[in-house]
C-alpha cells in the first residue's frame, strides 16, 4: 500500500511534526550513500511511538520499514513507497549493570563497545568497528574476527506486530550465521541485555586498537559501502572467490570492487543504488561461472530500483 492521507493523519496524532519528513532522500540514511526518496521517515524517539504506530500500518496494511543506522541497506533509486521508521536519540539508551548492559535498539555498536570498555567489561571489542546500530546487528547476529552477538546476548526484547512485546533468550533467538529469528520473524528489536565479562581497560582497548588496525588495513573504509556485500560461503571466503574470478576492480559508474577488499562494494562517489546492484549480480554471475559458487548478499535491499 502506498502512503495515504488517513495514514499521515494518524502519525500526525503519534508524533511531533518536526520528526515527520515527506520525500526523504534515503541517501542521507545509509552508508552506502544511495537511495531514493522514502514516501515517508519518520524519526521514532520513543518506544511507545512503535507501540502505536506499528500495529496500526500492521491493521491498514501500510508498509514500513525499521531503519538503524542503515549499514547494511541498499535502498533503490526510485524510492521507497513506504514509511521508513529510523530510530532515533531517544532509543539509544545504554546502561551497565555489573557484568551485563542493557541497550536500546538504535545504539550504535561502536558506542556500546565504548560503554563496556569504560565500565571494565570484556567480550565486545569486535563490534567496536561495526558501523551498524546493536538493533540490526542482533537482527543479522553481526560479527567479525571470532565475535559474534550470539556470544553475548542474554536476551532481547522483541514488540510483534500487534504490538505485544516478547523477551526471547539466547536459545530462542535462534542465531546463526547472519542470521536470527527476528530476521524470520515479524518481531521488532527494542532492547537487548548483553552479557560480559569483567577486563581490565587497558587491555580491552589494546584489543579494540588491535582490530581496528585490521580493518583499516584490509577495508576500504575511506569510501561509503555497507561492509562485507555478501555472506562467507561454507568453506570459503566470498573475497577470494570474487578475486579469483577475475572481478577485483570491476566497476559499473561509480560502484566498485575494492581493489583493498574484493568483498566489499564500494560507492566511489557518484555511484547510484542501480550500480551497486548491477555489480553484485554480475559478481554473482561471475563467481558462480567459474568457481561454481552461489554468492548470497548479506546487505538487504528496499525499494524500486
Amino acid at each position: 500500500m502506498s502512503f495515504g492521507t488517513s495514514v499521515y493523519d494518524y502519525i500526525e496524532h503519534i508524533v511531533p511534526k518536526e520528526r515527520i519528513f515527506l520525500a526523504e532522500p534515503m541517501s542521507g540514511h545509509t552508508t552506502f550513500r544511495v537511495g531514493g526518496e522514502a514516501e515517508c521517515l519518520i524519526l521514532v524517539e520513543h518506544e511507545e511511538e512503535l507501540l502505536k504506530l506499528v500495529p496500526y500500518f500492521n491493521q491498514v496494511g501500510q508498509d514500513y520499514f525499521i531503519l538503524g543506522n542503515g549499514s547494511n541497506l541498499l535502498v533503490g533509486d526510485k524510492g521507497y513507497r513506504g514509511v521508513v521508521l529510523k530510530l532515533g536519540n531517544g532509543m539509544n539508551k545504554i546502561t551497565v549493570q555489573g557484568n551485563r548492559i542493557c541497550v536500546q535498539a538504535g545504539a550504535l555498536l561502536s558506542k556500546t563497545a565504548a560503554a563496556a570498555r569504560d565500565a571494565g567489561l570484556t567480550g565486545l571489542e569486535f563490534a567496536a568497528g561495526i558501523p551498524g546500530s546493536v538493533g540490526g546487528g542482533i537482527v543479522m547476529n553481526a560479527g567479525a574476527y571470532d565475535g559474534e552477538m550470539k556470544q553475548i546476548t542474554e536476551s532481547v526484547r522483541v514488540m510483534d506486530n500487534d504490538g505485544k512485546i516478547l523477551i526471547l533468550d539466547n536459545d530462542t533467538m535462534e542465531f546463526g550465521y547472519r542470521t536470527s529469528v527476528v530476521k524470520n520473524r515479524p518481531f521488532i528489536v527494542l532492547e537487548a541485555v548483553l552479557s560480559l565479562q569483567t577486563g581490565e581497560k587497558e587491555v580491552i582497548q589494546a584489543k579494540m586498537d588491535e582490530l581496528m588496525a585490521k580493518r583499516q588495513s584490509k577495508q576500504p573504509l575511506n569510501y561509503p559501502s555497507a561492509g562485507s556485500t555478501f555472506k562467507r560461503p561454507e568453506g570459503n571466503y566470498a573475497g577470494k572467490l570474487i578475486m579469483d574470478s577475475g572481478m577485483r576492480g570491476y566497476s559499473i559508474g561509480g560502484a566498485q570492487v575494492s581493489n583493498k577488499h574484493c568483498g566489499f562494494i564500494i560507492n566511489t562517489g557518484n555511484a547510484t543504488a542501480s550500480d551497486i546492484k548491477e555489480v553484485i549480480e554480475e559478481v554473482q554471475e561471475k563467481v558462480k561461472e567459474r568457481c561454481q559458487v552461489s554468492l548470497e548478499p548479506e546487505i538487504v535491499f528496499l525499494g524500486d530500483f
